[in-house]
């Protein structure tokens, strides 16, 4: 990630109260006696991330975006809790640090953890900074990571009830259908046919495990000299529990350049041989776990209209002056390719 600057009249940056941030870091570190520095950090279409200096403690703040349109997400309790249980499995977490419910210190809820050093590939710019066999390594290292994850027993690691797998699937759909109603800039038939043709299509329940929701290269953060290493997986809004597979079929989907325009950075692929093809990523997943992929094309096409309301969702707020940072403008051209690319998931066709 990168940082900016964009900050309020008072001096802090927009959307963060330094002065009650310093106060809410005296009363969690009562040895402090010092300066809270922030600034925001580039990099998150959805959460607000900030770069906290506390005199010795370096952390990343997180807190749910400004003009909040959809009622279920950015919950920072839930986002923390699985980060807090996932610390020490293994799986790659930035260590905890803190969480605040209370709206009254910043003006909504936060989640602090310990700031992890690391380079975040997201364009093909950063891409094209390591070598073809490094690409190689590193995605199929995001693809062992994404499995680690799915091995991870929730009662061991108190996640019992984090979620509630049994119908997950079938949740999912109706979950993204109505958040389209909430966010929807335009009107297209694109969606209520993809809807149907994800409900025709719902594969039987398999076994279930912790779900990242949003997983994908640009939200892990890799070693600076291996980049192959995994250092830590973050943004874990949307996690719970549920089917597996749905993280996958979300990993495909970032991996089609379909998505640049939501990412708002040239996409990977581009110009940088070297990665493993979707394919190859899906095979490398079955090859490692066991998994049974033959209903795969469904999770794709889950995924497909999955980002395509999230960035619909992230348009509207745009539209509404409440994004913070650039890159935003492009967003709402991707969400009718994605519908288009959901479709032809299901059918085995490439869309133009």
């Amino acid at each position: 990630m990168t940082a900016t600057d964009i900050t309020t009249p008072a001096g802090s940056p927009i959307g963060l109260d330094v002065p009650a941030l310093r106060k809410w870091v005296g009363e969690l570190v009562p040895e402090f006696d010092g300066a809270v520095h922030a600034r925001l950090l580039q990099g998150g279409r959805s959460n607000l991330t900030y770069e906290i200096q506390a005199g010795p403690h370096h952390w990343v703040l997180r807190r749910p975006p400004l003009g909040t349109l959809t009622p279920s997400a950015h919950d920072m309790a839930r986002e923390y809790r699985v980060v807090a249980a996932l610390h020490g499995t293994g799986v790659p977490v930035a260590a905890p640090v803190g969480l605040c419910e209370d709206r009254s210190v910043i003006g909504a809820p936060f989640a602090v953890v310990e700031f992890v050093d690391g380079t975040v590939v997201r364009s093909a710019q950063d891409a094209a900074l390591i070598s073809a066999a490094e690409r190689w390594r590193c995605a199929l290292s995001l693809v062992d990571q994404l499995a680690a994850l799915h091995e991870v027993d929730p009662g061991a690691v108190g996640l019992t009830e984090f979620g509630r797998p049994e119908g997950y699937l079938a949740r999912q759909l109706k979950r993204w259908r109505s958040q389209w109603d909430l966010v929807a800039t335009r009107e297209t038939p694109l969606v209520d046919r993809l809807f149907t043709a994800l409900v025709d299509r719902l594969p039987p329940a398999g076994p279930s495990g912790i779900v990242h929701g949003d997983y994908r290269l640009d939200n892990t953060i890799l070693d600076r000299a291996d980049p192959e290493l995994v250092r830590a997986i973050v943004d874990w809004e949307m996690a719970t529990l549920g089917d597996p597979l749905a993280d996958l079929g979300m990993l495909l989907v970032y991996w089609d350049p379909v998505s640049e325009p939501v990412l708002g950075v040239r996409h990977i692929l581009h110009g940088n041989p070297g990665f493993p093809s979707a394919d190859e990523l899906a095979e490398h997943y079955a090859h490692r776990t066991g998994e049974d992929l033959s209903h795969l094309p469904f999770y794709r096409a889950l995924g497909y209209f999955k980002l395509a309301v999230i960035a619909e969702g992230i348009h509207a707020r745009h539209l509404a002056g409440q994004t913070v940072g650039d890159g935003f403008h492009t967003i709402g051209d991707a969400v009718l390719p994605l519908l288009r690319a959901g479709s032809a998931a299901l059918t085995g066709q490439e869309t133009a």
